[in-house]
């Protein structure tokens, strides 16, 4: 639970669910996704427009907006245009910006809300944000995990098989093509997890006012990561299979050195994890 309202909280998980099935079909076009990623977006739609109208209803304040509203309501703005657009012009990274845009915009209005219950405080809530925060990067570390574990395999029976070296370990492997489509699979769906997970944790620094710690290295550490694991997914059709593989091996590499960095980093020791 990230807030005190379950609404919000169901709002920001399909919300980042959404997201993950629409960076699938951004990276290789693949429509069962966009589908379901666009189900998501639509309900996330359904839901904040009740959420809003409920709110506005419900507003204890004379004025007729409040910050929370205003912020809300401009996330609301931003998903309803990225519906058109993938309506109509079928623009999926334009979408997937627009909306990764939108579901930070929903985390750091959380603290904006005049008629939170006070049994939340602010800490509270930005350590739930912060176990959000590591959950993600947790997942997408173990879809690297993953990718790296296929690519190390990729090598093994591409070697074996350049050198007719038989065995039954061999012929219990998958085919060449399945181990790399596998490969590429946890890839694309590690890299909007590590997203969701720097976005979060961007979003807990901004809401506890330590903007400073966006300096650190590690932030830009991770965002290196992201960049190299985009790279070599964006590649994949450049470069034969045993490069990939390689490169998929060097970035799976520099990420556990950026995990090994967490404790010099300033913004972990903040996050005391």
């Amino acid at each position: 639970m990230v807030t005190s309202s379950w609404i919000y909280d169901a709002i920001i998980y399909t919300y980042a669910l959404s997201l993950l099935f629409y960076f699938s079909d951004v990276m290789d076009v693949n429509r069962r996704a966009k589908r379901i990623g666009t189900g998501l977006l639509v309900l996330v739609w359904v839901s904040e427009t009740i959420f809003l109208i409920t709110r506005i209803i419900r507003h204890q304040s004379g004025e007729m907006f409040s910050s929370f509203e205003f912020m809300f309501m401009f996330a609301w703005l931003l998903i309803t245009v990225s519906l058109v657009i993938n309506r109509f012009f079928q623009i999926e990274f334009i979408v997937f910006i627009v909306n990764l845009i939108g579901f930070v915009l929903l985390l750091i209005n959380m603290l904006n809300d005049p008629t939170a219950p006070s049994s939340m405080g602010e800490w509270e809530m930005l350590r739930n944000l912060l176990v959000f925060h590591v959950g993600l990067a947790a997942c997408g570390f173990a879809a690297f995990t993953l990718s790296a574990v296929y690519a190390g395999m990729y090598l093994f029976l591409h070697y074996r098989l350049k050198k007719r070296k038989w065995s039954d370990a061999v012929r219990r492997l998958p085919s060449l093509d399945r181990i790399e489509r596998a490969s590429y699979i946890a890839s694309t769906i590690g890299i909007p997890l590590f997203l969701l997970s720097l976005s979060v944790a961007i979003s807990a620094v901004w809401l506890g006012n330590r903007s400073e710690l966006l300096l650190d290295f590690k932030v830009w550490f991770t965002v290196l990561v992201i960049v190299m694991y985009g790279s070599h997914l964006l590649w994949r059709r450049a470069f034969p299979g045993m490069q990939l593989a390689y490169f998929n091996l060097v970035c799976y590499a520099i990420m556990l050195l950026n995990y090994g960095l967490n404790s010099i980093s300033t913004f972990h020791r903040w996050m005391g994890v």
